[in-house]
């Protein structure tokens, strides 16, 4: 790789992995950091991921190559700003935000057009920070790059490379077409599953039944609730235009849905129904989106002393571990008591073919 020096703004889950995979692959490579926590930069000093061991000043990113921009996206911009009259004449900037037409037009009104491509790495994980960052977090996650009009062709070939070599997915996309895909695929869900889980908490009665007997399809649809919300409020006033318009467009589908539910209308609500049902099974998973995926099972349990016992040694004995295991209560499914988390999907399927060949009822999520 023809880079020598490359500077991170902000050190946490995403840049950090980011900084891992790169020290692994290179690690001649000069990194130096900057990052809100003092503890995070020495943090980082003593994995040998960078050679300062406090925080960078701004003035010590003027000779580097390459520019990871890894905090919030408003904050990202504020930095642009003052990286301006501090980079050479050959440094990219790049970001790692979830909303690009914000920037993109801040970066056209400073002049910076041909020091910068945008950048989004679609991976993350309910945890956060340096210490839960991992070197293979990217890998198979698609990674978008938006270049501006003015980014250097061999500069966009570089970056794109540079991120196949992390192990992600590289796709280039202009950055309004990306804002209105991921405000469409990312951030309108989490506006709805906050909402729904703010709609359960107000509905809910002083014995919270609702919160006792929640199953796993409100369980499903809510698990990004579960992200950041700092996170989603700085990103929901970054992709403002996009998220209204689809926003808009949810909100005229569930009045449709309420009037056909309204009407009796058998034939719209399976006709609806069915149409989504085959465009969901027709997505293939593959990338790592904001959470993990969660690789689990549910099985009816023999009724006798033991049983989970018993489970857990036929799975123990052929070396696989459970990261997870738990008595369902409220049974959405007819028989299925006992939930299994695996660690991966290759667990998950020995585990299926193991425990059928036990005799045992497997129903899989």
């Amino acid at each position: 790789m023809s880079l020598q020096k490359i500077g991170f703004i902000g050190l946490g889950l995403i840049g950090g992995s980011i900084a891992k995979k790169l020290h692994a692959l290179h690690p001649e490579l000069t990194m130096i950091a900057t990052a809100h926590h003092a503890e995070t930069v020495a943090e980082a000093y003593k994995e040998h991921l960078i050679i300062n061991n406090t925080p960078c000043e701004l003035k010590d990113f003027a000779d580097c190559d390459y520019i990871f921009l890894c905090t919030p996206t408003r904050k990202n911009i504020e930095y642009l700003q003052q990286l301006k009259d501090v980079i050479s004449p050959d440094c990219i900037i790049t970001d790692v935000g979830s909303v690009k037409t914000e920037i993109h037009r801040e970066v056209i009104r400073l002049g910076l057009e041909a020091n910068f491509i945008g950048g989004h790495p679609m991976a993350g994980s309910e945890k956060t920070g340096l210490s839960n960052a991992s070197e293979t977090l990217l890998e198979n996650a698609y990674y978008i790059i938006t270049p501006t009009t003015k980014s250097p062709s061999p500069a966009v070939e570089e970056l794109t490379g540079l991120v196949r070599s992390l192990g992600a997915i590289p796709l280039v996309l202009g950055y309004e077409q990306h804002d209105y895909a991921t405000a469409a695929i990312s951030h309108l869900p989490h506006v709805i599953a906050y909402s729904l889980v703010n709609l359960v908490r107000e509905s809910d009665d002083e014995n919270e039944i609702m919160k006792t007997i929640a199953a796993g399809g409100f369980k499903d649809i809510t698990r990004i609730a579960s992200s950041s919300p700092v996170m989603w409020e700085n990103i929901c006033l970054s992709n403002q235009e996009q998220i209204l318009k689809l926003l808009d467009n949810y909100i005229h589908t569930l009045e449709v849905m309420r009037t056909n539910i309204a009407d009796a209308d058998s034939p719209a609500l399976l006709d609806a129904f069915t149409a989504a049902k085959d465009y969901r099974d027709s997505i293939t998973i593959t990338a790592k989106g904001a959470l993990k995926n969660v690789y689990e099972l549910y099985l009816d349990l023999i009724d006798e002393t033991g049983g989970i016992a018993t489970v857990a040694t036929i799975l123990a004995s052929n070396n696989l571990s459970i990261k997870n295991i738990g008595i369902i209560h409220n049974r959405e499914f007819e028989g299925g008591v006992l939930r299994l988390e695996m660690y991966d999907g290759e667990s998950l399927a020995l585990a299926v073919a193991l425990l059928k060949k036990h005799h045992y009822t497997i129903y899989e999520r």
